[in-house]
């Protein structure tokens, strides 16, 4: 991934994906509280991985929906290897 997601990212996906308003210091103050604690559901969070995936054009790892608080979710898909196409190099015919 070329920009890393940040917890302000993150508090936007969560109003825009989930309908859930949540201060991005309140998820840097409590990065290892779960979603649930914040309103968020699996649901809310598929569709946040939905849009992620949309915004970047590529999936998101596996797991990502299956996280459970927001450092979690941000170390996952901060990591993830970037698996968008390389281009081939191709040979004269």
């Amino acid at each position: 991934m070329n920009a890393q997601l940040t917890l302000t990212e993150l508090a936007a996906l969560m109003k825009s994906a989930a309908g859930l308003t949540v201060d991005p210091k309140e998820l840097a103050n409590r990065p290892d509280a779960t979603f649930a604690e914040f309103g968020l559901d699996s649901l809310g969070l598929l569709g946040i991985v939905g849009e992620l995936e949309n915004r970047q054009g590529r999936p998101m790892p596996t797991d990502a929906e299956r996280c459970k608080t927001p450092r979690d979710f941000l170390a996952l898909v901060n990591t993830a290897p970037d698996t968008a196409p390389e281009s081939v190099p191709t040979t004269g015919a």
